[in-house]
């Protein structure tokens, strides 16, 4: 019998010295712009809440043999580091693992790293200035357009996505998309628009902001130039990967509580598991954190575009099939 190869890195000793380089090259931009660095917890009480995002369970147990009660590893540092900055840490940022359960393939590991870093007092526009400006100290000559959801939707489909039925989008997506099945929610038929019909048409690096309200997690909302609510949120593709999500942070603990809520009753819904929710970070807000712009870029992905990689085990020491 052969000895097993799987004991080897996915990615090549090159890959490996590149990817370092990148992580050094990411920490000098920071240090810098004088933002801090922070490492938070990996384990939490609590659990992400939205509804397309499952986080992985640990069983803690104070000793061998004594009941054991669930934590959670992190899906983003986001909860925690906005409880840093309501307690008054400044501009900090973040590299370090996160993990998702259900992640894997080529663009996907349920181990993952990534990039999170806030700006108080910046606005989402400024903060995407920045995110272009780390990307082309990474990728020479990088440039991205700057483009709204609506817009970017009536270019690539001829539609508003702000104004079209659910019953005319689900027409459209059917069009692209072998969907057979009914469902009243918009929201459902525009993801499946956006991930399936729009993003692989996205091989230009490009910004698309202005997402619409039901869809802005925690991002504020506002009324745009023809008075529609829409998500103070911007999403940067490039080659058909989504890099990078930002947010205009909600700082509202009402209607961060609401949120929260909302999205249990819709897990419920679904039938996905009831986990714990963050109140915490209810509280921070509360407390008072300061507004602020803040984004999380996958740090693999970006290490695939500056290295040229094809999928993600190219970059990463041990992928999950070798971990």
């Amino acid at each position: 019998m052969l000895p097993s190869e799987d004991w080897r890195p996915s990615a090549s000793i090159d890959s490996l010295r590149s990817r370092a380089r990148l992580l050094a090259l990411v920490r000098d931009f920071f240090a810098s712009r004088n933002v801090l660095e922070v490492d938070t917890q990996l384990l939490s009480h609590c659990a992400v809440s939205d509804p397309f995002i499952d986080s992985i369970e640990a069983s803690y147990s104070p000793a061998p043999g004594q009941p054991a009660h669930s934590l959670y590893l992190q899906t983003s540092p986001e909860y925690a580091m906005k409880r840093l900055l309501a307690a008054g840490s400044g501009a900090i940022y973040q590299l370090g693992k996160v993990f998702r359960n259900g992640e894997s393939g080529s663009r996907h590991n349920p181990e993952f790293t990534m990039l999170e870093w806030y700006r108080p007092g910046w606005d989402a526009g400024a903060l995407m200035d920045e995110v272009e400006a780390l990307v082309a100290a990474a990728i020479p000559a990088f440039s991205a357009e700057r483009i709204s959801y609506r817009a970017l939707f009536q270019r690539e489909l001829g539609l508003d996505p702000h104004r079209a039925s659910a019953a005319e989008l689900a027409r459209r997506c059917r069009e692209h998309v072998d969907a057979p099945f009914d469902d009243d929610d918009r929201d459902t038929w525009l993801n499946l628009l956006m991930s399936e019909v729009i993003e692989p048409r996205l091989q230009s690096a490009v910004f698309v902001h202005s997402f619409p309200a039901s869809q802005a997690a925690l991002a504020q909302v506002v009324e745009d130039e023809t008075g529609t609510p829409v998500a103070t949120r911007f999403e940067l593709f490039v080659r058909g990967i989504e890099l990078a999500n930002g947010y205009q942070e909600l700082t509202d603990a009402r209607e961060q509580a609401r949120r929260l809520l909302q999205d249990q009753n819709q897990r419920a819904g679904l039938g996905l598991p009831q986990r714990p929710l963050e109140q915490r970070l209810v509280a921070a807000l509360e407390a008072g954190m300061p507004d602020s712009a803040g984004v999380a870029l996958g740090f693999d992905r970006l290490a695939m575009l500056a290295l040229g990689a094809a999928r993600i085990d190219e970059v990463i020491p041990f992928s999950f099939e070798r971990a």
